[in-house]
């Protein structure tokens, strides 16, 4: 029958419908501004003390707050009634606290519970609309070139010894050169040979004459690069798993360039701990337990309740060769972390544990924090910060058979510090320092006046639209409106499904994707005046308006989605968020204006008797 729809298909659209206001609904629940404590290592939990003592401090303070949450990973959230309060309130926590746990700002879901049991969750908020910090880094690549030329002078001097090739001094220069002394031209050539076969990365210069005989070894171009690609890529996997401490809901960390990363904490608004959290410097070294307990250095575990440990002088390798490290289980349940290092580190650990079997081998945690000191200034008491290297043992684990490549850390406590000794040893450790050479601060305020702003330019221009459309289409632009309404809570539940980012530019992107739904139906109801005029039917009329444009609207829309799809490819941040929602806006477009509106049309007219259509 013309201009009707099986029952079928009238149901689906119906249940599609639904679910996308279904879904649609939690971002009609604004987030609440929140406080999230946790502690510095994984797995502890925030004790119920503290938890009062927070909230006697908030209290004494006059911060309005709700009671605190207790979230699945061990930390605690406390509301609070105000957005302008979290500054003040993670003072007031801070003081209290002191060391030992990590205080960030967050915002906690309203949404009710119901929705959140079927997976409806409201969209994310980018740096602009809900207020943060935006940081650009430089990372000091020269640096880790540096790092691992002085590694070269270890290894070189140790391995050469084995080989039994002689020489008169090893010297870092200044232009970054290795430079080998000889006092005869045999023995350098003879380590010539020998570096050119075993270190293909270096090139290789023999000079000097008569006493001041020398070899230079610098690295390629090609070996330079890879050190400072390497660098790079292990600073921003290290950076994304350090943002994770300040309890950001969508960050952005991402490459810039050569040697410059961004960093955008949307909701952080302390600038400072933002910055020691990032810029903080780890390292990790691998050593012997000391077999003389007057001999060697004395550390401090990072559980406390194993007391302290002394280990050898000498460091096996460092955290630069493990490639990968993943937690699991041994044979019995008990956890453990699996441990891959790279050709260079696995022959210096087994060379190094070939013959101590038996003994204790240990990870050294080596980091640079910043801690809030409190001293006398001006016969005031103020609290300052102070750069410490904390150093201590995050494992000390007997070792069973020789170690090469791959080997496996034991002894751990529980599933939780497994997990984090694999994330420390796979990018605990920076490669090479960073400075920042750009942050800006997006205060809250700013950012909920471009919401309003935005929101306001986005509901006058979709109105205009929709008066636009009923004055000069009558019914069917009444039609094209309720059409145009489901459209937008069908984009809204995708881009809310797939945890999308909503940025002010993504606000205009939906305002276009209304106005290219429209224009849809704008293209359809033309021609169906047109089949009118030609003296055809109403029914038909219908029929062929739909049939005709339909062609037309999909190669405009498709020509629009390569346009937003190039967008999405090369752009960043802003661009990204347009062409995302832009693109979701012209699919879901594709259903409603289309079948949605043909829909609403059949019911209206379709297998009836029409004289002449509201059009």
């Amino acid at each position: 029958m013309v201009n009707r729809y099986p029952l079928w298909k009238n149901l689906l659209i119906l249940a599609v419908t639904l679910y996308g206001f279904i879904y649609a609904t939690p971002n009609f629940f604004p987030d609440q501004p929140a406080i999230q404590i946790s502690r510095e290592r994984s797995g502890e939990l925030v004790t119920d003390g503290v938890v009062t003592q927070l909230g006697t401090a908030l209290d004494a303070a006059g911060i309005g707050h709700q009671a605190a949450e207790r979230l699945d990973n061990g930390s605690v959230m406390i509301r609070l009634q105000q957005r302008d309060q979290q500054l003040p309130a993670k003072a007031v926590i801070d003081q209290s606290l002191g060391e030992g746990h990590v205080v960030a700002l967050n915002l906690a879901p309203t949404t009710p519970q119901w929705l959140l049991a079927i997976g409806a969750k409201a969209m994310k908020l980018g740096l602009d609309l809900s207020g943060g910090v935006h940081f650009l880094m430089e990372v000091d690549t020269q640096a880790a070139i540096k790092q691992r030329q002085e590694i070269y002078v270890a290894e070189l001097r140790q391995r050469l010894r084995e080989e039994k090739l002689r020489y008169r001094q090893l010297e870092p220069q200044v232009d970054g050169r290795l430079r080998l002394h000889f006092n005869t031209a045999e023995e350098r050539t003879k380590a010539a040979e020998w570096v050119r076969g075993q270190y293909r990365e270096f090139a290789v210069t023999e000079g000097g004459e008569g006493e001041r005989l020398f070899l230079d070894l610098r690295l390629t171009e090609a070996k330079v690069k890879e050190i400072a690609d390497y660098a790079m890529e292990q600073n921003l996997t290290t950076l994304r798993n350090r943002v994770n401490e300040l309890g950001v809901a969508e960050p952005l960390v991402q490459r810039q360039g050569s040697n410059r990363i961004v960093v955008e904490l949307p909701g952080v608004q302390d600038t400072a701990q933002a910055k020691r959290t990032l810029g903080k410097t780890a390292n990790l070294e691998f050593r012997l337990e000391a077999r003389d307990p007057a001999k060697g250095e004395q550390f401090a575990f990072r559980d406390e309740r194993l007391g302290e440990a002394r280990l050898e002088r000498d460091v096996v390798t460092t955290g630069d060769s493990v490639s990968n490290a993943q937690s699991s289980y041994d044979e019995n349940g008990r956890p453990q972390v699996n441990i891959d290092l790279d050709s260079r580190g696995g022959k210096r650990m087994l060379d190094a544990t070939r013959e101590n079997v038996g003994r204790r081998l240990g990870v050294l945690f080596i980091e640079q924090k910043v801690r809030m000191v409190e001293r006398e200034r001006d016969g005031q008491r103020v609290r300052e910060p102070v750069r410490v290297n904390e150093r201590k043992i995050i494992s000390l684990a007997t070792i069973q058979s020789p170690l090469g490549n791959s080997f496996r850390v034991t002894g751990l406590d529980s599933p939780q510090e497994a997990a984090e000794l694999a994330l420390l040893l796979r990018a605990g450790a920076l490669a090479a320092p960073m400075v920042f050479v750009e942050e800006r601060t997006v205060g809250p305020s700013l950012g909920q006046e471009n919401i309003r702003l935005g929101t306001r330019s986005a509901l006058i221009g979709i109105g205009l639209v929709m008066l636009f459309m009923v004055l000069v289409y009558k019914l069917f632009g009444l039609i094209a409106n309720v059409a145009l309404m489901v459209n937008l809570a069908l984009l809204v539940a995708v881009m809310s499904l797939i945890s999308a980012t909503l940025t002010l530019p993504g606000i205009a992107g939906i305002v276009l994707a209304m106005g290219m739904a429209v224009d849809a139906n704008v293209l359809i109801f033309g021609r169906i005046r047109e089949e009118l005029k030609n003296g055809m039917s109403p029914q038909a009329a219908i029929s062929a308006g739909f049939d005709r444009a339909f062609l037309t609207i999909l190669d405009s829309n498709l020509t629009t989605l390569i346009a937003t799809f190039i967008l999405y490819l090369i752009g960043t941040g802003p661009v990204k968020g347009f062409a995302i929602t832009l693109s979701i806006g012209i699919i879901v477009s594709m259903f409603t204006a289309v079948t949605g509106s043909r829909a609403l049309i059949n019911l209206i007219y379709g297998g009836r008797k029409v004289k002449k259509l509201l059009i």
